[in-house]
């Protein structure tokens, strides 16, 4: 079974400090779990996002707090990698 690697932007980075505030960390730590092991584990239940954020996914945190993240195969460098990035 292949494992994902999570890359987190600095948006990210930086609202996981809200999510620590809002109570939300233990929700949020067991969502990236799932995102490591299968981002497209359902359920929980994802959505995929359209618009700007078409190609991205959202998963619920809370009924007023979402977890975005994108799923990238392979990488610019040419190495074999499965990457999921929470926006």
């Amino acid at each position: 079974m292949v494992k994902w690697k999570l890359v987190f932007t600095g948006k990210a980075q930086k609202d996981a400090r809200k999510i620590k505030e809002l109570g939300l960390k233990s929700k949020a730590e067991d969502l990236l779990e799932i995102l490591r092991e299968n981002p497209f584990q359902n359920p929980p239940p994802f959505e995929k996002l359209i618009g700007d954020l078409s190609g991205s996914y959202s998963r619920r945190l809370t009924i007023h707090h979402r977890l975005g993240y994108q799923v990238l195969e392979g990488n610019e460098s040419g190495q074999n990698s499965q990457d999921v990035d929470p926006l």
